[in-house]
């Protein structure tokens, strides 16, 4: 099982990677439109990403209700706590 640090280290390296977020500017605060410049099709990229991460499907009605990376590392330790 993920630890939340380690969810956010993924998360991080993803936000890094794949929509070119600087790493100084991801941490748990930080607003995934506002801060990040992601914009929905990104927002649906990451989804898949974090499916692939975890195995398991974030809820789509879920993943509306994130803004932040704190909201996606807490939806992704809920996802995997579920299946534990």
């Amino acid at each position: 099982m993920l630890t939340r640090d380690e969810v956010l280290v993924n998360l991080t390296n993803l936000l890094e990677t794949l929509f070119e977020a600087s790493r100084e500017d991801i941490h748990l605060e930080a607003k995934l439109y506002e801060d990040l410049d992601l914009d929905s099709i990104d927002a649906v990229d990451l989804a898949i990403k974090l499916q692939e991460m975890t195995g398991r499907k974030i809820p789509p009605e879920k993943f509306k209700e994130v803004r932040t990376v704190g909201d996606i590392v807490d939806q992704v330790c809920d996802l995997v706590t579920e299946g534990a």
